[in-house]
């Protein structure tokens, strides 16, 4: 059965380049911001992994995060953080929020695809 990837993000380019690098193997999902991607949960729909930036608007990666982990359902979707902001300070707390990984734009798809990898392989 075909995973889906939940691709947040409100830069086209990168929900563009998601689409490019996974769309053969996901099937993908793009919203512009953590709001949208929330409605889209509270829908009824159930991701296999989620991929979100940082910083959009509506809602803030942090917050989206928050929100993602509080939640029974999706507690245990593996989430990637994105993020032009090489602080680390922003990476430790996203990572403390709940996040399972952090990468820093402009990222490497193929870097991107394995940590996604490495995550279902030890869900499994």
């Amino acid at each position: 059965m075909e995973k889906t990837l939940l691709a947040v993000d409100d830069e086209k380019s990168i929900l563009m380049i998601l689409d490019f690098v996974f769309g053969k193997k996901y099937k993908v999902v793009q919203k512009n911001n953590g709001q949208e991607a929330v409605q889209w949960l509270q829908q009824g729909n159930m991701p296999d992994v989620i991929v979100a930036d940082m910083n959009m608007p509506e809602m803030n990666g942090f917050e989206f995060i928050l929100q993602i982990r509080s939640s029974g359902l999706y507690r245990d979707v593996p989430l990637i953080m994105l993020s032009g902001n090489e602080n680390t300070a922003d990476k430790i707390k996203c990572l403390n929020a709940g996040a399972d990984d952090y990468l820093i734009k402009p990222f490497n798809p193929e870097e991107l695809e394995a940590r996604i990898n490495n995550i279902f392989r030890r869900m499994r």
